[in-house]
């Protein structure tokens, strides 16, 4: 079984939905045991890659409001990430062009790091304020992460994956995808936006019985309890 999650590192929502479905994962029990593919979605490509904006600016001109009121239409957002864990500082985010954070998301899956490169863009943007469109923050994430940075360096000055991300934007557009983020259940279901947690527990669990999965035995208590093996007991 496997839910496929189309979202934009400068979204969000994008980052409370993925919250919200590991979430909805661990406690229904089946996590592990449900394979999640993260796909490409851009919702601004025009943003330069040198942007220094911020996002409070960026706001107010796309909108037609003031930078104040701005600030006052993130405050919400900041609540309802704060709700599932997360920290956003929307004081120190810019806008970003995130093409080439795509396309490194796209070759750390293939070095099994994906999903940790999605989770770390998503991080340096919304909670470190990091300008994910540059190329020096990019490579620096990929260290982390223990990626070879010299082979990065080659994709970043080439074109690799960028039809590998241009496939999950043209399969969102057949899927008739208008924003994100958007999750996909085994090629059955749909979900649009973050969701309350217990939609993606009802869509799971329907899921994974259609599929003949069983969730997870789940521990109650903790493990202090006296028990015996096969050599010895807590007397």
């Amino acid at each position: 079984m496997k839910v496929e999650v189309w979202s934009d590192y400068v979204c969000p929502f994008c980052y409370i939905g993925k919250r919200q479905l590991e979430k909805a994962l661990k406690d229904t029990g089946y996590e592990g045991q449900i394979e999640v593919e993260y796909k490409s979605f851009l919702l601004d490509p025009t943003t330069p890659i040198d942007a220094d904006e911020s996002v409070y600016s960026s706001l107010a001109k796309k909108f037609g409001v003031s930078v104040d009121e701005a600030k006052n239409m993130t405050k919400n957002v900041a609540n309802r990430a704060k709700e599932v864990g997360l920290e956003y500082d929307f004081d120190i985010m810019k806008t970003a062009n995130t093409v080439a954070a795509h396309r490194l998301a796209k070759w750390a899956d293939t070095k099994g790091k994906g999903s940790e490169m999605s989770e770390r863009l998503l991080q340096a943007y919304f909670s470190e304020g990091q300008a994910i469109g540059k190329r020096d923050v990019l490579l620096k994430l990929v260290e982390e992460l223990g990626l070879d940075t010299k082979e990065a360096t080659d994709i970043l000055e080439g074109e690799q994956y960028a039809k590998d991300v241009e496939q999950d934007i043209i399969e969102a557009q057949t899927l008739g995808v208008r924003g994100v983020p958007f999750f996909v259940f085994d090629n059955k279901y749909g979900i649009s936006g973050a969701q309350p947690q217990p939609v993606f527990e009802k869509t799971i669990e329907k899921v994974a019985s259609e599929a003949g999965l069983k969730p997870k035995l789940k521990m109650v208590g903790n493990d202090n309890g006296a028990i015996c093996t096969d050599d010895h007991c807590d007397f």
